[in-house]
């Protein structure tokens, strides 16, 4: 693209329109207001997925999380192209989708990943980070309940340590005992956490798995953990240390790579990421860079896969992309740090992690509020 000067624009291209490739797009723009920016994606909204864990109790519904993006496009002179991404071609430099095909000069790679659902009836569980659908499905799921088991557990991905997301399958476990307690009927109901690892939560740090555990006793949580999971039918959870019944099943998979990766040249870590460097660039390509659930970066093995990883892996991404592009400094990381609030609808656990510490602060209505707090003040900057 040539501007009004006569001077050849970057074409930089995002795919994925959710927190990496949001927050790659605006620091790309802090840095250049000189380049022709794209980004594609099926929908030209972002899912506030951190809040889903609030829609079965009501305390969120589908319009407070989602957030058109027209204005924030308009403001940071956004091209979007509508579409889902099929394909990369072997340069790198043209990006395939259903509705056509996208030229680059720079590519950053945000489009998330994908839940593994391989396990035999796995059909007969909901995922709840699949999106705000799930979430309602298990709202009307516990409206329509009168009395029963509920199960909630995950799982990873045994190629790929830090492609799991645990800790909102935490929150709806709380989450759901707070609600039934509220409405007076708790009595009713049976709740069992489930996980094929003896310490679930382990990669928030040792305190924290100890003082989930607790929290499970102390609200009569049954727990069936260290099994390795076997399968699902309609109202049963199979695992190689027995199985048990349950009326509604919430069940977080591990997480692999987008489909589409199949069909470019990427390449690809043993559990089915993107491999990159600490630098977010894509390994043996040029001006291609990757934030958020699709990259395998080097660092420890518990790296969250969470929105706040994703922003500083983005950020990085944007500068050295820029970088790459004219000719100056590659050399931005990332930072590896856990920071999340596990909300269980009235308080929340505050855990904290680096490389050099683990931070712990017990259930309190103050975190509860700050999380709430913290969604109106992020989710602002798109409206």
């Amino acid at each position: 693209m040539i501007d009004p000067h006569g001077i050849k624009m970057h074409r930089i291209t995002v795919i994925g329109a959710g927190f990496a490739g949001l927050t790659a797009i605006r620091q790309y723009r802090k840095l250049s207001k000189d380049v022709e920016i794209t980004l594609v994606s099926p929908r030209d909204e972002l899912h506030y997925l951190p809040g889903i864990i609030w829609i079965p109790s009501g305390l969120r519904k589908r319009d407070d999380l989602v957030v058109p993006l027209g204005n924030y496009f308009k403001r940071m002179k956004v091209v979007f192209h509508q579409g889902s991404v099929t394909g990369l071609s072997e340069d790198g430099r043209t990006v395939q989708t259903d509705t056509g095909e996208v030229s680059n000069d720079g590519l950053i790679i945000a489009s998330g990943g994908r839940f593994i659902k391989k396990l035999p009836g796995i059909e007969h569980a909901i995922t709840p980070c699949e999106g705000i659908d799930a979430a309602e499905k298990i709202r009307d799921r516990l409206n329509e309940m009168n009395s029963g088991t509920i199960a909630v557990g995950f799982a990873g991905n045994p190629n790929e340590p830090s492609a799991m997301r645990g800790g909102p399958m935490f929150e709806f476990l709380f989450g759901t005992d707070t609600l039934l307690r509220k409405q007076g009927r708790r009595d009713k109901f049976k709740l069992v956490f489930f996980s094929p690892a003896p310490k679930p939560g382990n990669r928030l740090g040792p305190k924290a798995v100890e003082s989930l555990l607790k929290e499970m006793k102390q609200r009569n949580i049954e727990t069936h953990l260290g099994h390795k999971m076997k399968g699902f039918e309609q109202n049963k959870v199979k695992t190689e240390g027995g199985e048990f019944d349950a009326d509604l099943i919430m069940f977080m998979p591990g997480m692999t790579g987008n489909t589409w990766f199949d069909n470019s040249p990427l390449p690809r870590s043993d559990g089915g990421l993107i491999k990159a460097n600490r630098h977010c660039k894509v390994e043996s390509m040029e001006r291609v860079y990757v934030a958020g659930d699709s990259g395998s970066y080097p660092g420890p093995d518990w790296m969250p896969k969470q929105a706040h990883m994703a922003d500083l892996q983005a950020k990085a991404a944007a500068k050295n992309l820029a970088g790459e592009l004219n000719g100056t400094s590659t050399d931005a990381t990332f930072k590896v740090e856990l920071i999340c609030i596990v909300d269980s609808n009235d308080k929340g656990i505050l855990v904290s992690r680096t490389e050099q510490k683990n931070l712990m602060l017990p259930g309190s209505i103050v975190f509860h509020w700050m999380k709430r707090g913290f969604e109106w003040w992020y989710l602002r900057q798109y409206r």
